[in-house]
Protein backbone atom coordinates (compact mmCIF):
# COMPACT_ATOMS: atom_id res chain seq x y z
CA UNK A 1 0.00 0.00 0.00
CA UNK A 2 1.30 3.43 -0.95
CA UNK A 3 1.21 6.41 1.41
CA UNK A 4 -1.34 8.27 -0.73
CA UNK A 5 -3.67 5.25 -0.67
CA UNK A 6 -3.34 5.20 3.12
CA UNK A 7 -4.21 8.90 3.28
CA UNK A 8 -7.32 8.43 1.12
CA UNK A 9 -8.56 5.51 3.22
CA UNK A 10 -7.85 7.42 6.42
CA UNK A 11 -9.90 10.35 5.14
CA UNK A 12 -12.79 8.08 4.19
CA UNK A 13 -12.75 6.37 7.61
CA UNK A 14 -12.55 9.69 9.43
CA UNK A 15 -15.43 11.26 7.54
CA UNK A 16 -17.80 8.30 7.57
CA UNK A 17 -17.24 6.58 10.94
CA UNK A 18 -19.62 8.83 12.85
CA UNK A 19 -21.92 10.02 10.08
CA UNK A 20 -25.08 7.90 9.59
CA UNK A 21 -23.94 6.67 6.18
CA UNK A 22 -22.03 3.40 6.83
CA UNK A 23 -18.25 3.59 6.97
CA UNK A 24 -18.17 -0.09 5.92
CA UNK A 25 -19.90 0.62 2.62
CA UNK A 26 -17.63 3.55 1.81
CA UNK A 27 -14.42 1.73 2.69
CA UNK A 28 -15.46 -1.29 0.61
CA UNK A 29 -16.02 0.93 -2.45
CA UNK A 30 -12.81 2.95 -2.06
CA UNK A 31 -10.69 -0.12 -1.28
CA UNK A 32 -12.10 -1.74 -4.41
CA UNK A 33 -11.36 1.35 -6.53
CA UNK A 34 -7.80 1.41 -5.19
CA UNK A 35 -7.33 -2.19 -6.27
CA UNK A 36 -7.46 -4.13 -3.03
CA UNK A 37 -9.23 -7.40 -2.46
CA UNK A 38 -11.90 -6.10 -0.10
CA UNK A 39 -12.31 -9.42 1.70
CA UNK A 40 -8.59 -10.14 2.04
CA UNK A 41 -7.27 -10.68 5.57
CA UNK A 42 -4.76 -7.86 5.29
CA UNK A 43 -7.20 -5.17 4.21
CA UNK A 44 -9.73 -6.40 6.80
CA UNK A 45 -7.10 -5.98 9.53
CA UNK A 46 -6.12 -2.58 8.15
CA UNK A 47 -9.76 -1.40 8.23
CA UNK A 48 -10.16 -2.55 11.85
CA UNK A 49 -7.00 -0.84 13.01
CA UNK A 50 -7.52 2.56 11.37
CA UNK A 51 -10.91 2.73 13.09
CA UNK A 52 -8.95 3.23 16.32
CA UNK A 53 -7.95 6.67 15.02
CA UNK A 54 -11.58 7.74 14.67
CA UNK A 55 -12.37 6.37 18.13
CA UNK A 56 -9.48 8.36 19.60
CA UNK A 57 -10.89 11.50 17.94
CA UNK A 58 -14.23 10.99 19.69
CA UNK A 59 -12.52 10.49 23.05
CA UNK A 60 -10.48 13.67 22.59
CA UNK A 61 -13.47 15.70 21.43
CA UNK A 62 -15.71 14.59 24.29
CA UNK A 63 -12.97 14.32 26.93
CA UNK A 64 -14.49 16.89 29.29
CA UNK A 65 -17.91 15.22 29.02
CA UNK A 66 -16.36 11.79 29.63
CA UNK A 67 -14.53 12.99 32.74
CA UNK A 68 -17.67 14.70 34.06
CA UNK A 69 -19.87 11.63 33.52
CA UNK A 70 -17.33 9.22 35.00
CA UNK A 71 -16.82 11.45 38.03
CA UNK A 72 -20.59 11.76 38.58
CA UNK A 73 -21.01 8.00 38.26
CA UNK A 74 -18.35 7.28 40.87
CA UNK A 75 -19.80 9.92 43.21
CA UNK A 76 -23.21 8.33 42.90
CA UNK A 77 -21.85 4.91 43.78
CA UNK A 78 -20.72 6.10 47.19
CA UNK A 79 -22.94 9.12 47.83
CA UNK A 80 -26.73 8.94 47.91
CA UNK A 81 -27.09 12.62 47.05
CA UNK A 82 -24.85 12.13 44.04
CA UNK A 83 -27.44 9.81 42.54
CA UNK A 84 -29.67 12.79 41.84
CA UNK A 85 -27.15 14.05 39.29
CA UNK A 86 -28.42 13.35 35.72
CA UNK A 87 -24.85 12.43 34.76
CA UNK A 88 -24.97 9.55 37.25
CA UNK A 89 -27.98 8.12 35.44
CA UNK A 90 -26.32 8.83 32.10
CA UNK A 91 -23.23 6.93 33.25
CA UNK A 92 -25.30 3.86 34.06
CA UNK A 93 -27.17 4.32 30.81
CA UNK A 94 -23.96 4.23 28.79
CA UNK A 95 -22.86 1.06 30.59
CA UNK A 96 -26.22 -0.67 30.13
CA UNK A 97 -26.56 0.56 26.55
CA UNK A 98 -23.18 -0.92 25.66
CA UNK A 99 -24.09 -4.45 26.77
CA UNK A 100 -26.34 -5.50 23.83
CA UNK A 101 -23.77 -4.70 21.14
CA UNK A 102 -21.04 -6.51 23.13
CA UNK A 103 -23.21 -9.62 23.44
CA UNK A 104 -24.14 -9.56 19.75
CA UNK A 105 -20.50 -9.05 18.74
CA UNK A 106 -19.34 -12.06 20.75
CA UNK A 107 -22.23 -14.43 19.98
CA UNK A 108 -22.43 -13.71 16.25
CA UNK A 109 -18.72 -13.00 15.61
CA UNK A 110 -18.33 -15.68 12.92
CA UNK A 111 -21.48 -14.62 11.07
CA UNK A 112 -20.52 -10.93 11.29
CA UNK A 113 -17.09 -11.61 9.79
CA UNK A 114 -18.59 -14.08 7.29
CA UNK A 115 -21.94 -13.95 5.44
CA UNK A 116 -23.17 -10.78 7.16
CA UNK A 117 -20.20 -8.84 5.76
CA UNK A 118 -21.49 -9.46 2.23
CA UNK A 119 -21.92 -6.42 0.03
CA UNK A 120 -25.55 -7.52 -0.48
CA UNK A 121 -26.18 -7.14 3.23
CA UNK A 122 -24.44 -3.76 3.38
CA UNK A 123 -26.38 -2.42 0.38
CA UNK A 124 -29.72 -3.80 1.55
CA UNK A 125 -29.27 -2.42 5.07
CA UNK A 126 -28.27 0.98 3.71
CA UNK A 127 -31.47 1.25 1.70
CA UNK A 128 -33.92 -0.37 4.13
CA UNK A 129 -32.68 1.49 7.21
CA UNK A 130 -32.93 4.77 5.32
CA UNK A 131 -36.72 4.45 5.59
CA UNK A 132 -36.43 3.85 9.33
CA UNK A 133 -34.34 7.02 9.60
CA UNK A 134 -36.88 8.84 7.47
CA UNK A 135 -39.69 7.89 9.87
CA UNK A 136 -37.60 8.97 12.87
CA UNK A 137 -36.55 12.23 11.23
CA UNK A 138 -40.17 13.20 10.52
CA UNK A 139 -41.12 13.27 14.18
CA UNK A 140 -42.23 16.68 15.36
CA UNK A 141 -42.31 15.97 19.10
CA UNK A 142 -38.56 16.21 19.68
CA UNK A 143 -38.05 18.15 22.88
CA UNK A 144 -36.12 15.97 25.31
CA UNK A 145 -32.56 16.87 26.30
CA UNK A 146 -29.54 15.16 27.85
CA UNK A 147 -30.88 15.61 31.38
CA UNK A 148 -33.98 13.59 30.46
CA UNK A 149 -32.10 10.37 29.65
CA UNK A 150 -33.41 7.34 31.54
CA UNK A 151 -32.19 3.76 31.79
CA UNK A 152 -35.09 2.72 29.56
CA UNK A 153 -33.89 5.16 26.89
CA UNK A 154 -30.35 3.84 27.16
CA UNK A 155 -31.49 0.21 26.89
CA UNK A 156 -33.55 0.91 23.77
CA UNK A 157 -30.75 2.89 22.12
CA UNK A 158 -28.33 0.11 23.07
CA UNK A 159 -30.55 -2.51 21.42
CA UNK A 160 -30.70 -0.42 18.25
CA UNK A 161 -26.91 -0.09 18.37
CA UNK A 162 -26.61 -3.88 18.52
CA UNK A 163 -28.17 -4.10 15.04
CA UNK A 164 -25.20 -2.31 13.44
CA UNK A 165 -22.62 -5.15 13.60
CA UNK A 166 -25.23 -7.62 12.39
CA UNK A 167 -26.20 -5.47 9.42
CA UNK A 168 -23.23 -3.12 8.83
CA UNK A 169 -25.04 -1.00 6.24
CA UNK A 170 -27.34 0.28 8.98
CA UNK A 171 -24.34 2.11 10.46
CA UNK A 172 -23.93 2.39 14.20
CA UNK A 173 -24.67 6.11 14.25
CA UNK A 174 -27.66 5.63 11.93
CA UNK A 175 -29.12 3.10 14.36
CA UNK A 176 -28.49 5.05 17.57
CA UNK A 177 -29.55 8.43 16.20
CA UNK A 178 -32.79 6.90 14.90
CA UNK A 179 -33.44 5.36 18.31
CA UNK A 180 -32.81 8.71 19.99
CA UNK A 181 -35.27 10.46 17.69
CA UNK A 182 -37.90 7.78 18.30
CA UNK A 183 -37.41 8.44 22.02
CA UNK A 184 -38.24 12.12 21.33
CA UNK A 185 -34.77 13.54 21.96
CA UNK A 186 -33.89 16.63 19.95
CA UNK A 187 -31.47 16.03 17.08
CA UNK A 188 -28.41 17.42 18.86
CA UNK A 189 -29.06 15.30 21.97
CA UNK A 190 -29.76 12.18 19.86
CA UNK A 191 -26.45 12.72 18.07
CA UNK A 192 -24.47 13.31 21.26
CA UNK A 193 -26.06 10.21 22.81
CA UNK A 194 -24.97 8.28 19.73
CA UNK A 195 -21.37 9.27 20.45
CA UNK A 196 -21.59 8.57 24.18
CA UNK A 197 -23.19 5.16 23.65
CA UNK A 198 -20.72 4.29 20.93
CA UNK A 199 -17.42 5.18 22.60
CA UNK A 200 -17.23 2.15 24.99
CA UNK A 201 -18.34 -0.29 22.29
CA UNK A 202 -15.99 1.15 19.67
CA UNK A 203 -13.04 1.26 22.08
CA UNK A 204 -13.54 -2.39 23.08
CA UNK A 205 -14.11 -3.57 19.51
CA UNK A 206 -11.26 -1.47 18.11
CA UNK A 207 -8.70 -2.71 20.63
CA UNK A 208 -9.84 -6.32 20.27
CA UNK A 209 -9.72 -6.21 16.47
CA UNK A 210 -6.38 -4.41 16.48
CA UNK A 211 -4.83 -7.06 18.72
CA UNK A 212 -6.34 -10.10 17.01
CA UNK A 213 -5.91 -8.90 13.43
CA UNK A 214 -2.58 -7.06 13.70
CA UNK A 215 -0.53 -10.01 12.42
CA UNK A 216 -2.24 -9.78 9.02
CA UNK A 217 -0.80 -6.31 8.40
CA UNK A 218 2.61 -7.79 7.62
CA UNK A 219 1.40 -11.12 6.24
CA UNK A 220 0.82 -11.78 2.54
CA UNK A 221 -2.59 -10.76 1.30
CA UNK A 222 -4.19 -10.59 -2.11
CA UNK A 223 -3.76 -7.16 -3.72
CA UNK A 224 -5.25 -6.84 -7.16
CA UNK A 225 -3.00 -3.98 -8.29
CA UNK A 226 -0.67 -5.39 -10.98
CA UNK A 227 -2.26 -8.78 -10.25
CA UNK A 228 0.30 -9.53 -7.56
CA UNK A 229 0.60 -10.39 -3.92
CA UNK A 230 1.66 -7.94 -1.29
CA UNK A 231 1.38 -6.66 2.25
CA UNK A 232 -0.29 -3.60 3.72
CA UNK A 233 2.60 -2.72 6.07
CA UNK A 234 2.70 -0.79 9.33
CA UNK A 235 3.84 2.49 7.77
CA UNK A 236 0.67 3.02 5.70
CA UNK A 237 -1.46 1.68 8.56
CA UNK A 238 -0.07 4.26 11.00
CA UNK A 239 -0.48 7.06 8.44
CA UNK A 240 -4.10 6.11 7.78
CA UNK A 241 -4.84 5.86 11.51
CA UNK A 242 -3.46 9.34 12.20
CA UNK A 243 -5.30 10.82 9.22
CA UNK A 244 -8.51 9.19 10.37
CA UNK A 245 -8.06 10.71 13.85
CA UNK A 246 -7.66 14.27 12.53
CA UNK A 247 -10.43 14.03 9.96
CA UNK A 248 -12.84 12.34 12.40
CA UNK A 249 -12.31 15.13 14.96
CA UNK A 250 -13.45 17.78 12.49
CA UNK A 251 -16.20 15.51 11.21
CA UNK A 252 -17.63 15.23 14.73
CA UNK A 253 -17.53 19.01 15.18
CA UNK A 254 -19.24 19.54 11.83
CA UNK A 255 -21.96 16.97 12.48
CA UNK A 256 -22.93 18.45 15.86
CA UNK A 257 -23.15 21.92 14.31
CA UNK A 258 -25.12 20.60 11.33
CA UNK A 259 -27.78 18.76 13.31
CA UNK A 260 -28.44 21.78 15.52
CA UNK A 261 -30.35 23.37 12.64
CA UNK A 262 -30.90 20.66 10.02
CA UNK A 263 -32.75 17.40 9.52
CA UNK A 264 -31.08 14.18 8.33
CA UNK A 265 -32.83 14.24 4.93
CA UNK A 266 -29.60 14.67 2.96
CA UNK A 267 -27.98 11.70 4.69
CA UNK A 268 -31.06 9.55 4.07
CA UNK A 269 -31.11 10.10 0.31
CA UNK A 270 -27.35 9.74 0.11
CA UNK A 271 -27.63 6.34 1.83
CA UNK A 272 -30.22 5.18 -0.69
CA UNK A 273 -28.05 6.26 -3.64
CA UNK A 274 -24.99 4.57 -2.11
CA UNK A 275 -26.98 1.37 -1.54
CA UNK A 276 -28.12 1.35 -5.17
CA UNK A 277 -24.53 1.92 -6.37
CA UNK A 278 -23.33 -1.05 -4.30
CA UNK A 279 -26.11 -3.25 -5.68
CA UNK A 280 -25.18 -2.30 -9.25
CA UNK A 281 -21.50 -3.05 -8.59
CA UNK A 282 -22.43 -6.41 -7.07
CA UNK A 283 -24.89 -7.36 -9.83
CA UNK A 284 -22.40 -6.52 -12.57
CA UNK A 285 -19.60 -8.39 -10.83
CA UNK A 286 -17.46 -5.26 -10.59
CA UNK A 287 -17.13 -5.74 -6.82
CA UNK A 288 -16.63 -8.93 -4.82
CA UNK A 289 -19.70 -9.73 -2.76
Amino acid sequence: MNWWQAVILGIVEGITEFLPVSSTGHLRIVEHLLGFKTQGMGITAFTAIIQVGAIAAAIIYFWKDIVRIVAAWFRGLFNKEGRDDPDYTLGWGIIIGSIPVAVVGLVFKDAIQGPLSSIWVVAGALIIWSFVMMAADRRTDLGRGMKDVTLVDATIIGCFQALSPLFPGISRSGATISAGLFRKFDRTTATRLSFFMGIPALVAAGIFEAITEASHITASTDILIDGGMGVIGWGPTIIATLVSLVVAYFSIAWLLKFVSSNKFTGFIWYRIVLGVVLLVLAFTGLMAV
